[in-house]
């Protein structure tokens, strides 16, 4: 009926129109929405064309049999372009998968005359800190060949004149920038002295506030404040960043580490997120250790855990304080597996009856509770759900490494699936192989609104 069709239709474009008009929404899904919708309506068009020449055919011909395979392929077709749309449309899901942005920044590479600069960053240069600077930081070594110093008002300038290799130091005062940080060779931007006394504040509307697409970028004792943003406020395309004693006050999202992308975050503070502290995506790799991340909607959220074209995300938590986010200190974001796991469990039965592999019966009999287990789990509806003890650190850290083994467990059987169908077999079924995690210890857990570990099934 009519308000069924405006529930499920016209309402969540409509939220997205106004997302889109008060800059809620990243530029570049903006551009893969309207894209989707153009290919949607073009493939529908061509649905409709072909459905009208199927009235002008004799039925039984060879004409309607061909024109019916297409219609199907262009039905299945439209099928798919409607449920990434609906991907856009529904505000959670969009807030869950994102979208992965290919950065368009290009590397310089090496100096062509081959010299590294170091890039001075300071709104008044005094000769007291000029002194200090070539004390501490310009002159340490003597014997040292002499480098090239360039001066600079603001540091989105000197990030702009950067090259491989170069580091920008940033003396104290409180810089304010309207551009995005877009750091594409390995540099390093450092703070001459505390957090604290070096704030960079973003201000005017723009998608995110550093983006890092270099081989091994470090940055240090610098705090970065954001403001009027749509996106986080560092994201992580490829390559290792290193982020050291910095302070991050976020708006929207904080960290963002993307697939394939590497993340060492160490003693620094992350607070204020509207979304998570830190998001990872599958096949990266993020070590946190010392750090505190709180007054966020969640601390740390690992995405789409199961994806089958990626492999699990390899972490590192060591020796954090999580505390006071409003929902869970750690998410795990995981799909509803139940389709695959009952052609899994079909497939497998067929194959030990096919091969006569004798099993014992305790063996079986605690697989089918494991995966009774498993397909229980699988098949609850959206939903979020705490598992963890807040009373206790050490179980806080066992919770989570639990879950990333049972995860673990559930993408091991279905990638077999894929393999045997392929007569590819896996000798190794060892779990600690996978190096799913390097350790997670020592980290608290603190009054976060739903507690230390939750996951949300999609």
């Amino acid at each position: 009926d009519e308000y069924d069709y405006f529930v499920r239709c016209v309402e969540p474009r409509l939220r997205l129109h106004y997302d889109i008009l008060e800059n809620r929404v990243p530029s570049g899904l903006i551009v893969d929405y309207r894209n989707l919708l153009s290919q949607c309506e073009e493939s529908y068009r061509k649905f409709l064309n072909l459905r009208s020449s199927l009235s002008n055919c004799s039925s039984d011909s060879e004409q309607e049999n061909i024109s019916m395979v297409e219609g199907l392929k262009l039905y299945s077709e439209i099928e798919q372009l409607k449920q990434k749309l609906k991907l856009i449309e529904n505000p959670l899901l969009r807030y869950v998968f994102g979208y992965q942005k290919n950065s368009n920044i290009q590397a310089k590479g090496v100096r062509p005359n081959g010299q590294k600069v170091t890039h001075v960053v300071a709104s008044t240069m005094m000769t007291g800190l000029l002194w200090s600077l070539l004390r501490d930081r310009l002159c340490q070594e003597p014997s040292k060949e002499e480098i090239e110093i360039q001066f600079h008002g603001d540091p989105l300038s000197a990030i702009n004149a950067c090259y491989e290799g170069d580091t920008v130091i940033v003396c104290p005062g409180h810089y304010v920038v309207h551009g995005t940080f877009s750091i594409a060779d390995s540099i390093e931007l450092e703070g001459y002295g505390l957090p604290d006394d070096i704030v960079i504040e973003k201000r005017g509307l723009g998608d995110t506030f550093v983006e890092c697409t270099g081989t091994d970028i470090k940055i240090s004792s610098i705090k970065f404040v954001q403001h009027d943003a749509v996106e986080g406020i560092l994201i992580i395309h490829h390559g290792k960043t290193t982020l050291e004693n910095c302070v991050l006050q976020c708006e929207t999202t904080g960290v963002t580490v993307r697939t394939s992308a590497e993340l060492l975050m160490k003693n620094s503070d992350l607070y204020g997120a509207k979304g998570a502290g830190i998001e990872i995506y599958p096949g990266s790799k993020c070590t946190l250790s010392d750090n505190g991340i709180h007054h966020c909607k969640e601390g740390i959220l690992i995405k789409d855990f199961l994806d089958e074209h990626y492999d699990i995300p390899k972490i590192s938590m060591v020796n954090n304080v999580i505390h006071n986010n409003e929902g869970y200190g750690v998410v795990l974001v995981k799909p509803t597996i139940f389709s695959d796991l009952q052609e899994n469990v079909q497939d497998e039965t067929e194959e030990n009856n096919a091969l006569k592999i004798q099993t014992s019966e305790e063996a079986s009999a605690a697989e089918r509770v494991e995966l009774d287990e498993l397909i229980q789990c699988a098949t609850g509806k959206m939903e979020l759900y705490a598992r963890s003890d807040l009373s206790e650190q050490v179980e806080d850290n066992c919770e989570i490494v639990n879950e990333l083994v049972a995860a673990s467990t559930q993408k091991g059987q279905m990638k077999k699936k894929r393999l045997s169908e392929l007569g590819i077999t896996q000798a190794d079924d060892n779990l600690m192989s996978q190096e799913m995690f390097v350790s997670i210890v020592g980290n608290q857990f603190k009054w976060n609104g739903k507690g230390s570990f939750g996951t949300f099934l999609f």
